[in-house]
C-alpha cells in the first residue's frame, strides 16, 4: 500500500514539474518587456531553442526550464510564470487552433548583430545601441572601412546609424557650419574617404550604400531608423549624379540633376524630389515639415496593423507588441510620405490622420529591411545636445519593443520554401 502511494506521488510529481518557462508579454504581467528581449537571446545564444507565441498575450516567450533561466529572470527583473508540460501542451493547442490568429514560432539561432556607426558616437546618440545595451544583447560596431572590407557577410543583422549615406553631413550646416563638434566630424568624414581612395564624402558612403544594398540581396537584414532611412535609398538612387552644394564637396551640383534620379534603385521610396536648398531635409519623403500643425504632442500616435499570425508571421513578428497604439517621435527623418512608399512595401504602422506610414518592411533579394521613421521612441523631438533617455525609466516601452521584434526575426527557423 505505501509503495503505491510514492507511486502515485511520483507520478503526480513528475506531470507538474517546471519544464517550461513562459515570459509573458502583455501589459499587465510583464514587469520589464524590454529585458525580456534579452534573456530570449540569452537562451538561444546557449544553442536552447525558444518559440515567440505570435498574439499570445502580447507576443510571449516559450523558453525550456533551467533554474540557470529562472536565475537570471530574477537578476534582470524580468516577469516570468512557471509551466509544466501539460500548461504548455494546453496552451500551444490554444494557439495551433485555425479559429486563433495565433502561431508559435520556433527561435532557434542568436543573430550576430553589426551596429553601422562612426567612432566616437556615445551610446545615447541611437536608439538603437540604447535598447541592445539595456536588454543585455551583444553587439559589435562597425562603419565604412570594415563595409568595404566586405566585413558585413559575417553577420547576421545590420542596424545603421542616423546617417547621411548622401554625403551632406547630414544638413547641419544651415545651422552649425561654425560649430566646433560640426567643423571636426566634416574633417574627419573627410579624410575618412580620402583614406578609402575617394576623392569626395558623398562617393564613399554611395560606395558603402552599395555594399549594405548587396548584403540585403544576398540574404541580410537590415535595420535603419531616422535619416539612415531616405538617405539610404537618396544616396542609391543619385548614383552618378552630383546633387551636393559646393560646401559639401567643393564643387556645384549637376545642373537638373533631379530629372537623373533613377527610383528604380531604391529600396522603400518613388518619386520623391529632393530639398535643393539648405533646409534641415534631404527630400519629401519625410513628413516632419508637412505634418499637420494641429495635432498636439499628447495625441501624436500611430497604429499597427494586424496581419495573420499563420499566414503572414513575418509581419505579425514585427508588429508584437502589448499595444496597437504607439506614440509619436520625432527626429530628421519622423516618418514618410504615404503616397511615395512603393507598392511592395509593408507598411506596418502609419498615422492615417497625417497619411504618415511610420514604420515599413519590406524585401531585397533574399533579404529584409526594416525603416523606422524617428530618432528616440522615448524622446519626442530629440535635439543636438540634449540629455540621454534613460530606458530604466521605460522599461515597458512600446515604441523600443518595436526595435528588439526586428532584432529577433532573424532568430526564426525558416521555413521551406514551397516549389
Amino acid at each position: 500500500m505505501l509503495s503505491r502511494l510514492i507511486l502515485i506521488l511520483f507520478l503526480i510529481s513528475s506531470t507538474i514539474k517546471a519544464n517550461y518557462i513562459l515570459l509573458p508579454m502583455d501589459e499587465e504581467s510583464q514587469h520589464n518587456h524590454l529585458k525580456a528581449y534579452g534573456i530570449t537571446y540569452w537562451v538561444i545564444q546557449k544553442q536552447q531553442k525558444a518559440k515567440w507565441l505570435l498574439n499570445y498575450r502580447g507576443g510571449s516567450f516559450l523558453l525550456p526550464f533551467t533554474p540557470e533561466t529562472e536565475k537570471e529572470c530574477k537578476i534582470r527583473g524580468v516577469s516570468y510564470e512557471i509551466l509544466s508540460d501539460g500548461d504548455t501542451a494546453s496552451i500551444l493547442k490554444n494557439i495551433s487552433s485555425p479559429s486563433k490568429n495565433m502561431e508559435a514560432v520556433v527561435l532557434e539561432k542568436a543573430p550576430k548583430i553589426a551596429v553601422y556607426s562612426p567612432d566616437g558616437k556615445q551610446p545615447w546618440d541611437d536608439a538603437v545601441t540604447m535598447v541592445l545595451s539595456f536588454a543585455e544583447i551583444p553587439y559589435e560596431v562597425i562603419y565604412d572601412t570594415q563595409v568595404l572590407n566586405d566585413e558585413l557577410i559575417v553577420y547576421d543583422w545590420l542596424h545603421l546609424h542616423h546617417e547621411d549615406f548622401t554625403g551632406q553631413y547630414g544638413k547641419f550646416h544651415k545651422n552649425y557650419s561654425a560649430a566646433a563638434w560640426y567643423i571636426a566630424e566634416k574633417k574627419r568624414q573627410e579624410n575618412l574617404a580620402t583614406s578609402l581612395g575617394f576623392e569626395k564624402v558623398s562617393q564613399s558612403k554611395l560606395a558603402v550604400a552599395k555594399k549594405i544594398r548587396d548584403y540585403v540581396i544576398g540574404g541580410g537584414f537590415m535595420f535603419a531608423m531616422c535619416s539612415a532611412t531616405d538617405s539610404f535609398d537618396i544616396a542609391l538612387s543619385a548614383e552618378g549624379v552630383d546633387i551636393c552644394k559646393a560646401m559639401f564637396d567643393g564643387d556645384p551640383t549637376e545642373p537638373n540633376y533631379q530629372n537623373r534620379i533613377n527610383y528604380k534603385r531604391t529600396f522603400a521610396f518613388k518619386d520623391f524630389l529632393l530639398e535643393r536648398t539648405l533646409r534641415y531635409e534631404f527630400s519629401d519623403i519625410d513628413m516632419t515639415s508637412k505634418r499637420s500643425k494641429d495635432v498636439p504632442r499628447e495625441l501624436d500616435y500611430f497604429t499597427l496593423k494586424d496581419y495573420s499570425a499563420k499566414w503572414d508571421p513575418i509581419p505579425t513578428m514585427l508588429c508584437q507588441n502589448h499595444t496597437s497604439l504607439v506614440k509619436g517621435f520625432m527626429g530628421q527623418t519622423t516618418a514618410f510620405d504615404h503616397s511615395m512608399v512603393k507598392s511592395n512595401v509593408l507598411i506596418l504602422g502609419q498615422n492615417k490622420l497625417n497619411k504618415e506610414a511610420r514604420y515599413i518592411h519590406g524585401i531585397k533579394g533574399k533579404g529584409f529591411f526594416t525603416f523606422y521613421g524617428g530618432h528616440d521612441p522615448e524622446d519626442y523631438q530629440h535635439r543636438v545636445g540634449d540629455p540621454k533617455t534613460e530606458l530604466e525609466l521605460h522599461p515597458n516601452s512600446p515604441g523600443y519593443r518595436l526595435i528588439l521584434n526586428n532584432l529577433l526575426f532573424p532568430a526564426a527557423k525558416k521555413k521551406p520554401q514551397k516549389t
